[in-house]
């Protein structure tokens, strides 16, 4: 579990130190005080990214060269993020530096060796959305809570990502200078293996999502609508991949569609049944991520009790006492409830 927090240079911080109770924090606070901050903070030494930044060099404090954050967990881990933007200032000279490094006790780490140290589960008011936006969302979601319980598929994911970049390319310089094809042969083995290997951790998640116990209100499950990568595969597209200049089957093109008692969700469901829907995955996730590493993760809840009605909100106050939870507010009023937790006010 998490137990303390420093903040350096890191957003709107310019030094703070942080407590977490192994029950329930609530950090209280008006807009734009910095409640979703310390939350980015958390996700970044639990995954290595940021949950909204778009370039790390966002979380660093505007007039700032280097933002820090620390955390320490109860069994005496020390995490830490230092995020730079890519050059230090030393008197009159400017020395290159490293733009993000990750460590664990004050020793470096890779990021795919990182990250899953701290297990967090996040749920914020655009998750409600899952149901409904665009499906880069959906798969974001499954990366992100596969990549906290297995190693192999952080490698997998982030090794898919590079050669795809890079076969793209290839597929460009074939359909505009005419060059072989045998120059995708290393790239297709490459997204093929991997993909592979993605596919099936995806499957394994879903399957156990539709395992997980429904909510009062109806039978809730996803189906996994998987674009499958293979040899044959690939060959039947190639004239149409040359032609968009995109790798068009594969992992990236990966889709779950929400079901309630066999109904589409995102087309036919209420806005009240899609966010029961959200919830329920995300209960799915907290169970997930605790029978793969034996370990309670910490949730992190970010303003989410304003977007919620009575119901579920009274479902997630339940949910917040199952581990160690953080929670935000703007609004006292939604977290009174929370009876004998550990506040701070910003």
């Amino acid at each position: 579990m998490l137990r303390k927090v420093r903040l350096q240079d890191f957003r709107n911080f310019d030094d703070k130190l942080l407590e977490f109770s192994e029950d329930v924090t609530v950090i209280i606070g008006p807009n734009a005080s910095g409640k979703t901050n310390i939350l980015e903070a958390i996700n970044l030494l639990s995954t290595g990214k940021s949950f909204k930044a778009r370039i790390d060099e966002e979380m660093i404090n505007y007039d700032k060269e280097l933002a820090r954050a620390k955390g320490l967990l109860s069994d005496k881990t020390n995490l830490e993020a230092v995020l730079t933007r890519g050059v230090i200032t030393r008197g009159n000279l400017s020395e290159r530096i490293a733009r993000k490094k990750v460590l664990v006790n004050g020793v470096g780490k890779r990021h795919i060796d990182f990250a899953g140290r701290l297990k967090t589960v996040l749920f914020m008011p655009k998750d409600l959305d899952l149901v409904t936006e665009s499906p880069s969302l959906r798969r974001k979601f499954l990366d992100s809570v596969l990549s906290q319980v297995d190693r192999e598929y952080r490698r997998a994911a982030l090794s898919y990502e590079k050669g795809l970049r890079r076969r793209n390319r290839l597929l460009l310089r074939i359909r505009e200078e005419g060059i072989s094809r045998s120059h995708l042969y290393f790239w297709d083995k490459l997204l093929i293996k991997n993909g592979e290997y993605i596919t099936q951790k995806r499957e394994e998640l879903v399957s156990f999502i539709n395992s997980t116990e429904n909510l009062n209100d109806g039978k809730y499950e996803v189906n996994y609508d998987k674009s499958i990568i293979s040899e044959s595969r690939l060959l039947e597209y190639k004239i149409e991949e040359v032609a968009a200049a995109t790798t068009l089957v594969g992992p990236h093109r990966d889709d779950i569609i929400f079901f309630k008692n066999r109904k589409d969700l995102a087309k036919y469901g209420s806005r009240g049944e899609q966010r029961m829907g959200v919830l329920w995955l995300k209960i799915a996730e907290l169970a997930f991520v605790e029978a793969k590493t034996h370990e309670k993760p910490t949730l992190l809840l970010d303003d989410i009790f304003s977007e919620l009605d009575h119901e579920h909100r009274k479902i997630v106050s339940e949910i917040s006492r199952n581990q160690q939870t953080v929670i935000t507010s703007a609004d006292p009023h939604f977290v009174e409830d929370f009876k004998g937790v550990n506040k701070i006010t910003l």
